[in-house]
């Protein structure tokens, strides 16, 4: 199995771990660290990422060309969008939706579709290419390495929200995150913004945020 799929199966796992935490469920209802998300909505956004996997995985259909990742998050709204975009509203009232079951069937769900998910990815092909709700295709890889990049930046939201350690994943999941948030950042601010904010303080800019 290619390395781009155990990495998310090892994110993954470490996701739903965290929200079977006791933690958690008893900061439900309580605003999160994360602007205008509930701690049981931000949970539920965390979850669903389990449910975009296998929403594309069982896509059917013609496929287009894949796209790259760079492309991907130039051509995704909520990037840049604000708070009270459409795109991010709609991020929010997702979450909100699939945690209104409650905690306990939350992770129920999530451990169910990441069993079968260990099952499936193993037997895709290399070259899988998925179709996107957004109209476009990336490469199965690609595209697992976005929920990696989801998974790993809410699972710190989350975990710093109910007064847990942001959990510890190893190198093969969080350096393609890192790569890939870098390469995001230099794409969106430039390379002098970046270098200036890794190498000199003084002359950084006030964010070199991907998103």
């Amino acid at each position: 199995m290619g390395e781009s799929r155990q990495s998310y199966l090892v994110a993954a796992e470490s996701a739903v771990s965290l929200l079977g935490d006791p933690a958690v469920s008893a900061s439900w209802d309580k605003p999160s660290a994360l602007t205008e998300f509930s701690v049981a909505g931000l949970a539920g956004h965390l979850a669903h990422q389990f449910v975009r996997v296998g929403d594309v995985l069982t896509r059917n259909g013609e496929v287009p060309e894949p796209i790259s990742l760079l492309e991907h998050y130039s051509r995704s709204p909520w990037v840049q969008a604000g708070l009270d975009h459409e795109s991010n509203l709609g991020i929010r009232r997702g979450g909100e939706a699939a945690a209104a079951a409650g905690p306990a069937i939350l992770v129920e769900r999530a451990q169910a579709m990441l069993d079968l998910q260990s099952s499936v990815l193993p037997g895709e092909p290399e070259d899988r290419v998925v179709s996107l709700p957004s109209g476009w295709s990336l490469l199965l890889d690609d595209f697992l390495l976005t929920r990696c990049v989801e998974l790993v930046v809410h699972a710190d939201d989350l975990a710093t929200s109910v007064g847990l350690a942001t959990p510890a994943l190893p190198a093969t999941v969080v350096d393609p995150v890192v790569e890939l948030l870098a390469k995001l950042a230099v794409h969106r601010h430039g390379p002098t913004a970046v270098i200036r904010t890794l190498s000199r303080a003084e002359r950084a800019p006030a964010t070199i945020s991907a998103f």
